[in-house]
């Protein structure tokens, strides 16, 4: 068994320096130790996104485990129990508990010394909005099959995404779902004049909910297209430019691309919200959506109400919101901030989670503060969404996302409490959701998956309340310095959290880095170089009983003890290997 095992690393690890060569367009190319995940040799699955307190886990592996390979299975440090057994699947009954995230790992013990073949983390949370994992879909023309349906749900599933914002799958935005009679037409245009198909929407919303993925359908707060009035909109309820009703706000498409304009109405206004509402329970009658993911446009300077009276968009958002929860009480919602516009008014309407589009917070200093001031302006009780698009000029040709640049903003946003919208039928680069023009690398692809399972796995200490601080923490390896966030250029930076009375520390590795902007727009960034057997030292005015650590970029996320030495006020201890993202934790 050890000797087929050997066999099976050496193959992928041959196979993967092969992919990386042949993806690698020549600039930034990957270190051979680019920290991808761990030895790769077994692929584990889960059957479902996410699961509730109890439920039974079905979990696959693509190679028979026999021989001494056991599977663990662990909460944070503890592990709950381990087995030895021969399968390629089998099923576990989750604890009883509620909002918890695991690691399930298969490992074995090689001349004394523990190797890990895979890993797969379990979400048990009977809310999917709790801890949000948003990912989006873009294409439902009737040319999608369900071969595209598999495979697309099939790799948000891998990653654990447990929401789906539906994007542009609808007819106009004031009258979303297009009828034929009493019954929804077939097929209709979207904006850009795609072709959407009823069948498509209604296939992706059943088969998401098999895997415990709840579907999101996408639309304006308050738009309508130019033909609204055919439609009965008033357009007395319409938001205008002038005091005087003459220009009515929009945003203006090409002609020569779009359907029409976007006509804006006031989310004040009653009769708006009472016409686009029954519109919304039209939706809801035909198709299956958990919820409406309301979007906005930022914000539109001076605009005013038919009668000439200046209407303050933010609190529009939060009556509207507010009425929206009270018109559908069973589904959830969620307002993008556009660039934190009105943020404060939607988290008080009491949506399901935070969600801002990142346009100005330039830095990843500004961008962790969007996600504290979030958790703050949600009564500490609600977590962030990103809609934060990488590589943003890259996006308007065809080539690749730079792989360094998307993990170390993953690893800064995941580290804050935040998830990042990204992952759909293929990774997000612009505000145009369906641009599909950059492509993933091999490392990217096996990076991703491997953060979204430490993003799960450790969920209660990223996303699960407690109080960030500045832990005094050193290197003693006299080559790389450690400083507090924010970062610096050529350091690694430490963010320290007290959660449950667990001080966690976060490394950030920054040693590398030719710039502190996250998106990363023109794909500079450098691959960070490897650390390995990092000694620190950290001031505490605690007995340490245990030190663990963790990194998505060694041995798939699995947490591993760490021998440390306390010595009065200081703990010291030996940090194994990571790349972009380490997490020390003592207890």
């Amino acid at each position: 068994m050890k000797q087929i095992l050997s066999l099976y690393i050496l193959l992928i690890f041959t196979l993967f320096l092969s992919a990386c060569e042949k993806d690698d367009d020549g600039n930034n190319t990957p270190p051979d130790n680019n920290g991808s995940g761990s030895n790769g040799t077994v692929v584990l699955t889960t059957d479902k996104a996410r699961y509730n307190p109890g439920e039974e886990v079905t979990i696959t592996s693509d190679k028979m485990l026999s021989g001494d390979v056991k599977v663990r299975y662990r909460h944070l440090g503890e592990t709950i129990s381990e087995e030895t057994f021969s399968a390629d699947s089998w099923r576990w009954n989750l604890p009883n508990e509620d909002f918890k995230g695991y690691m399930v790992d298969v490992y074995e013990e090689v001349d004394g010394e523990e190797v890990v073949y895979g890993s797969v983390a379990v979400d048990a949370s009977s809310d999917w909005t709790v801890f949000p994992r948003y990912g989006f879909l873009s294409e439902f023309s009737s040319e999608v099959t369900q071969d595209d349906v598999d495979k697309t749900l099939s790799f948000l599933n891998r990653c654990h995404i447990n929401g789906i914002q539906y994007y542009d799958w609808l007819n106009k935005h004031h009258w979303p779902l297009k009828m034929n009679g009493n019954e929804p037409a077939a097929t209709w245009l979207d904006i850009a004049k795609r072709e959407v198909a009823f069948n498509t929407v209604d296939t992706y919303i059943k088969n998401a909910k098999s895997l415990n993925m709840a579907s999101m359908e996408y639309n304006l707060l308050f738009g309508a297209w130019d033909d609204y009035e055919s439609d009965g909109v008033s357009t007395r309820w319409m938001l205008f430019s002038d005091q005087n009703h003459q220009y009515i706000n929009k945003h203006d498409l090409d002609e020569s691309w779009a359907m029409s304009d976007i006509l804006l109405a006031n989310p004040h206004d009653a009769n708006w919200q009472d016409y686009i509402f029954e519109k919304t329970a039209q939706v809801y009658e035909h198709l299956d959506f958990d919820g409406w993911h309301v979007d906005q446009l930022g914000n539109r300077g001076d605009v005013y109400d038919y009668d000439g009276n200046r209407v303050d968009l933010p609190s529009g958002y939060q009556l509207f919101m507010s009425n929206l929860k009270t018109r559908f009480p069973d589904k959830k919602m969620a307002l993008n901030a556009v660039d934190q516009y009105g943020q404060q008014e939607i988290m008080d309407s009491g949506v399901d989670f935070a969600y801002s589009e990142i346009w100005s917070y330039n830095s990843f200093e500004a961008l962790s503060q969007v996600i504290l001031d979030n958790y703050r302006m949600g009564g500490e009780s609600r977590n962030t969404v990103l809609a934060a698009y990488m590589n943003y000029d890259l996006s308007h040709s065809a080539g690749y996302f730079n792989t360094p640049a998307v993990l170390l903003a993953d690893a800064v946003i995941f580290a804050f409490g935040g998830s990042h919208l990204e992952l759909g039928e293929h990774m997000l680069a612009n505000e145009y959701f369906p641009n599909n023009n950059l492509l993933m690398r091999t490392d990217l692809k096996d990076g991703i998956v491997n953060y979204y399972d430490f993003l799960v796995a450790y969920q209660n200490l990223l996303r699960g309340g407690g109080e960030f601080n500045s832990p005094e923490l050193n290197s003693l390896d006299g080559q790389r310095s450690i400083n507090s966030w924010p970062p610096q250029t050529g350091k690694i930076a430490a963010i320290g959290k007290l959660v449950e009375g667990k001080q966690v520390m976060h490394l950030l590795n920054f040693t590398n880095s030719n710039s502190l902007l996250w998106r990363d727009n023109s794909g500079n960034q450098k691959y960070p170089d490897e650390v390995k057997d990092l000694r620190v030292e950290v001031h505490t005015d605690k007995v340490i009983s245990k030190v663990w650590f963790a990194s998505p970029d060694f041995n798939g996320g699995v947490m591993h003890s760490l021998d440390f030495e306390q010595s009065g006020n200081y703990v010291t201890v030996t940090i194994p290997k990571m790349q972009y993202w380490g997490m020390v934790v003592m207890e």
